[in-house]
């Protein structure tokens, strides 16, 4: 490994609110400290939430926390060992996950749902992000990336594949089962629909535009209905859906909720998993009759990110070739106007910028 620089690239966070934008600036490499890994980022990818922490919609604002680096899901190698790690070696290829640390001694995390930890620490809200080339992690909860998957692979595996992981677990789907996937054509979705297709079950995507089409369609989606093309989407659904419905409907878009249990039809034990997030002033409830809810055992479950197990699990199968790449790789140079993009809704799969391209 090369020498740790005294500065790295860093895209920081200008202006946060409805108008943020970000800027690619030099700024100090952090030092690892007790039970910590200096991480050298190669690639980080950008996903949905970042949009939500800069523009502070859900509560939260990077700013309370002093951090003004987003970004939650990077690859890299570690280049620096704090003191007293010893399970790590420098150069060992590591991840950074969503949450960025948690107690490990409460009864969610001895239960291995250490996402719900009530002092889970956010990566990109309330420590620095995988938007800075060099970042500190705690050793205990970084996670090892396999030999055979590329950093530009693994960096969106960190949020997006883990956390449709743990949601496809949690929903007790089988296989068989027909599975809409709202907003099925973005970063977060199409993992999904990937993992989805690897166990069995059957993927429907509700999305917009040829691009997603194209990509749903590659990666194991069995229909794709374009909802600004196609009325009437839940009789659609059933149509394809054996007559009946979805078994389960996991919604990544939040602007389906209004729709998500008409996704269902008329099918018995039907699943609702929420995993998208609404801005908190758009005040999104979901619910239905209780007397339908009963008749037909609907269940309504929320999820959040994945945990270490998932993510460890996502990277085995794209170790094994079995979750394909979902990215366009650009250079520094692209991320202000990539953050926009996103931003705007115009991405199919992720964007990962690789810190070692201009």
């Amino acid at each position: 490994m090369a020498e740790v620089p005294k500065k790295c690239k860093a895209c920081v966070i200008v202006n946060e609110g409805p108008d943020f934008h970000v800027e690619v600036q030099e700024v100090d490499v952090p030092e690892p400290g007790q039970g910590q890994l200096l991480l050298k980022l190669n690639c980080t990818g950008l996903c949905g939430s970042d949009i939500h922490f800069m523009l502070g919609d859900l509560g939260m604002k990077p700013s309370m926390f002093g951090v003004r680096a987003a970004g939650h899901e990077g690859a890299g190698v570690v280049a620096k060992l704090g003191p007293g790690v010893t399970d790590w070696k420098i150069g060992d290829r590591a991840g950074l996950k969503p949450i960025w640390d948690v107690c490990h001694n409460c009864e969610e995390c001895w239960k291995g749902r250490e996402q719900y930890c009530a002092a889970a620490v956010h990566t990109g809200c309330m420590a620095t992000g995988s938007y800075q080339e060099y970042v500190v992690t705690p050793a205990i909860y970084t996670s090892r990336i396999p030999d055979g998957v590329p950093d530009e692979i693994a960096a969106p595996i960190m949020c997006s594949a883990s956390t449709m992981h743990r949601a496809l677990k949690d929903s007790g789907l089988e296989s068989g089962d027909w599975v809409v996937f709202p907003g099925g054509g973005g970063g977060v979705g199409i993992q999904g629909v990937q993992l989805a297709k690897i166990m069995g079950m059957r993927p429907i995507v509700v999305d917009s535009g040829e691009t997603k089409r194209k990509l749903a369609l590659e990666l194991g989606a069995e229909e794709f209905i374009d909802f600004r093309e196609v009325k009437d989407i839940p009789t659609r659904i059933q149509e394809i859906a054996d007559g009946i419905g979805a078994h389960g409907v996991l919604v990544t878009a939040w602007q389906s909720y209004k729709d998500a249990i008409s996704f269902l039809g008329s099918r018995v034990s039907g699943k609702v998993m929420c995993i998208g997030l609404p801005p908190v002033d758009q005040n999104v409830i979901m619910g239905d009759s209780p007397l339908h809810m009963a008749l037909k055992n609907i269940s309504i479950t929320g999820t959040i990110v994945g945990t270490m197990r998932d993510t460890a699990a996502a990277l085995d199968y794209a170790r094994r070739g079995l979750l394909k790449p979902i990215h366009e790789v650009r250079g520094i140079g692209a991320w202000p106007e990539s953050v926009q993009q996103l931003k705007r809704g115009e991405v199919a799969g992720r964007i990962v910028i690789d810190f070692n391209k201009p």
